[in-house]
């Protein structure tokens, strides 16, 4: 065979870089370099959340793998649709990163009548962080002591009964347990889970729907009880709380948290970020992080991602449907 000459070699190289660097999704700068800077995961909910509580842990694991600074910009409002747009209308570098519930996020798709994005259009996911839901909490002081008691209770009040919800999964966790156990009560929205505490501990509200994160460091605290989870079946990490569904209420909502980029994102950055996630979610100390707020550790490929966060979407329209949700 006849060598080619140094020259040549080098021209040839260059041209099919060129050629791979023009195909989608291929970017070999960006491959051989990412992460070169500073890496923002961005939070839907203020500081202090127990969403901002879970994106700050992984911020701190994934910054040490990487070996690059990893910041938290929060991004509340409007059930987090703020959020996903911010990131979807971000550059597609792998540098502006959401860190969100995949349940909510697909949620906000049937609770908006015009949602400023389509969620699987706009996003692409990354990876899949855990399994985790919310759960149905009553003052630490209560009487009720189970669900059976918290209907008896809601059925007894009638309409002068209230609830509080701190985030979309809540709003329908709630929404539909009302429906199926035939009683009535009265949202009243917060910002945030420590904004509702108040009011859960005083007897002011007669039961919340709260994210796992804040309900067990309160139930840990001593100042809520859990009644139940909106999973078909007890967790693995909360095995002590039984499911709504053990008191006779179909109900199947096992949320779930993922990582998300742009659309245009390039595959091997998405690779790339995936591997980093992945490396923080097969630590013991990760798994022991999310089993203390009531999630499993849950992994996949940015395909099965994008697959569930498509599937999630179709099967909350019919969550709230059932909870007869008026649409924002």
């Amino acid at each position: 065979m006849t060598a080619q000459h140094p020259k040549l070699k080098r021209r040839t190289f260059v041209a099919a870089a060129m050629v791979a660097a023009a195909l989608p999704g291929v970017s070999l700068a960006q491959s051989n370099t990412y992460p070169s800077d500073t890496v923002t995961f961005v939070c839907a909910f203020p500081a202090g959340s127990g969403a901002d509580v879970l994106v700050r842990y992984f911020s701190e694991k994934v910054a040490a793998v990487a070996k690059q600074t990893v910041i938290v910009e929060n991004k509340p409002g409007a059930n987090g649709n703020i959020a996903a747009e911010y990131v979807a209308r971000a550059k597609p570098d792998g540098y502006t990163v959401y860190v969100h519930s995949g349940t909510s996020t697909a949620a906000n798709m049937s609770l908006f009548k015009k949602p400023p994005i389509d969620v699987t259009k706009a996003l692409r996911g990354v990876q899949f962080i855990n399994k985790q839901p919310f759960m149905i909490v009553v003052a630490a002081d209560s009487p009720i002591k189970d669900v059976n008691e918290l209907t008896q209770h809601l059925k007894a009040k009638g309409g002068d009964a209230t609830y509080g919800s701190t985030a979309t999964s809540g709003k329908v966790l709630a929404e539909v347990y009302k429906q199926l156990a035939g009683v009535e009560a009265t949202e009243v929205s917060y910002k945030t889970g420590p904004d509702s505490l108040n009011d859960i501990v005083s007897g002011q509200l007669d039961f919340a729907a709260l994210d796992p994160v804040f309900a067990l460091s309160q139930h840990r605290e001593g100042r809520v009880r859990i009644l139940a989870v909106g999973s078909p079946q007890r967790m693995k990490s909360t095995p002590d709380i039984p499911a709504l569904k053990e008191y006779g209420l179909d109900v199947d909502q096992l949320g779930w948290w993922g990582v998300f980029v742009p659309a245009q994102t390039p595959d091997d950055i998405v690779m790339k970020l995936n591997a980093l996630f992945r490396q923080v979610l097969d630590k013991p100390e990760t798994e022991a992080f999310l089993n203390k707020f009531g999630g499993d550790v849950y992994t996949g490929t940015p395909k099965e991602v994008d697959e569930l966060l498509a599937k999630t979407v179709e099967e909350w329209r019919g969550y709230v449907a059932t909870a007869k949700i008026p649409q924002n």
